[in-house]
C-alpha cells in the first residue's frame, strides 16, 4: 500500500502542511522539526506523488539540463551535479542535446518546455551566450540558471574565475622556466574561450614575456582539434616548450600527438589543460590542470534555479574557487 503524507505527518506527529514545507524545503520549519519528519519520511519509505504535487502547487516539478558540448565527460560531470541536486528536492530532470547553431533552436526549445511543461532549464555553454535565446525566456519569463555565462551581469547561476585561473597556470609554466607558451583556443561560440585566452594573455604579460600569435591555435574543446592543434604547432620553426590548453580533452590529443612523435613529456614539451575531467587522471603522465568543479557548479546552478522557480525575486550568480591541480605532465624547460 502506497505511504501517504497523513502517514509521514502522523509518525512525525506534526500536521501535513508541516510536512510539505520540509520536502519542498522551505525555510520555515525549525530544524528539529525537519529531521524529525525527514526520519519519519525515511523509516515510511515515503515517495512523494508527482500528480499531486502538480496539483497542488501548479508546478510539473521537471527541470531540463540543456546542453551542447563536445567533451562526454564534461556533461556527464554536470548531469550528476544536477540529477544530485533534483532528487534532494524532490524534483524530476530531463537532459536534452541540442544544436546551437541550429536555426530552430529557439522554436524548438520553446516547443520542449510547452510539450514537457518544465518549471525551469538549466542551460550550459555555448547556449549560456547565446543573447537570442535568453531574451526569449525573459520575454516567456521561463526562470533558467546558467553554467559559466560569459555574461555575468544580472541572471543567475555559477561562474569560475577562469581568467585568474589561466593566469596562475601560465605563471606555473612562466616558474618552470618556459618562455615559448602555446595557447590551443576553446570553441570560439564558449565564453570560458575568452576568459581562458585572456588570462593566457595576461600571465604572459605579468611575466614580461611577448604574445606571438603563432603561438595561439584555434581549437573546438575536442580531443581531435587537440590533436590538430599539435600537428600546427610542432609544425613551427621553432616549437614551443610548453603548450596550454584550454580544456583537458585537446589536451590529451596534443599528448597522443607527442607519444606518437616520440617526444617526452615533460621532457621535451609541458603539456596542461583545464577542467580536471577524468580523463587528466587516465592520461600517461598524469595532466597538470585547472580543477573546475563542474560537478559543485551544476549542483549550484540546480539550487539556484530552483529557488527562483519558488520566488521570482530569489536565486543569484554564485562564483566558485578554482585550484590548480599540478601533476607531472609540466616539469622545466629544456634546456636549448
Amino acid at each position: 500500500m502506497r505511504v501517504r503524507i497523513e502517514d509521514v505527518a502522523e509518525a512525525a506527529g506534526v500536521s501535513m502542511k508541516t510536512v510539505s514545507r520540509v520536502l519542498n524545503n522551505e525555510p520555515t520549519v525549525r530544524e528539529a522539526t525537519r529531521e524529525r519528519v525527514q526520519a519519519a519520511a525515511k523509516a515510511l519509505n515515503y515517495r512523494p506523488d508527482p500528480s499531486a504535487r502538480r496539483l497542488a502547487g501548479r508546478r510539473s516539478y521537471l527541470v531540463a539540463l540543456l546542453y551542447d558540448n563536445p567533451s562526454a565527460s564534461y556533461v556527464m560531470e554536470a548531469l550528476e551535479g544536477v540529477v544530485e541536486t533534483c532528487l534532494a528536492h524532490h524534483y524530476g530532470m530531463m537532459v536534452q542535446p541540442l544544436d546551437y547553431t541550429d536555426a530552430e533552436l529557439i522554436p524548438t526549445i520553446e516547443s520542449l518546455v510547452s510539450f514537457s511543461k518544465l518549471d525551469g532549464l538549466i542551460l550550459t555553454p555555448p547556449l549560456t551566450d547565446l543573447p537570442g535565446l535568453l531574451d526569449r525566456l525573459d520575454e516567456l519569463q521561463i526562470p533558467y540558471s546558467c553554467i559559466s555565462p560569459n555574461n555575468r551581469r544580472g541572471g543567475i547561476g555559477v561562474t569560475l574565475q577562469e581568467h585568474d585561473a589561466a593566469q596562475e597556470m601560465v605563471q606555473h609554466l612562466v616558474g618552470l622556466g618556459h618562455s615559448r607558451i602555446a595557447h590551443i583556443k576553446g570553441h570560439p561560440a564558449h565564453g570560458a574561450s575568452d576568459w581562458r585566452l585572456a588570462g593566457y594573455k595576461s600571465g604572459l604579460r605579468r611575466a614580461g614575456l611577448r604574445y606571438d600569435p603563432a603561438l595561439v591555435i584555434d581549437g573546438e574543446f575536442s580531443f581531435d582539434s587537440g590533436v590538430a592543434a599539435a600537428n600546427a604547432l610542432l609544425a613551427l620553426p621553432q616549437r614551443p616548450t610548453a603548450i596550454f590548453a584550454a580544456n583537458d580533452d585537446m589536451a590529451a590529443g596534443v599528448m597522443s600527438v607527442l607519444h606518437a612523435g616520440g617526444l617526452s613529456i615533460p621532457g621535451d614539451i609541458s603539456v596542461c589543460g583545464f577542467d580536471d575531467t577524468p580523463i587528466s587522471r587516465q592520461v600517461f603522465p598524469a595532466l597538470t590542470t585547472v580543477h573546475q568543479p563542474t560537478r559543485e557548479m551544476a549542483h549550484e546552478a540546480t539550487e539556484q534555479l530552483l529557488k527562483a522557480i519558488k520566488d521570482p525575486a530569489s536565486g543569484t550568480l554564485v562564483q566558485l574557487p578554482y585550484a590548480l591541480q599540478l601533476r607531472q605532465s609540466t616539469g622545466p624547460a629544456p634546456n636549448e
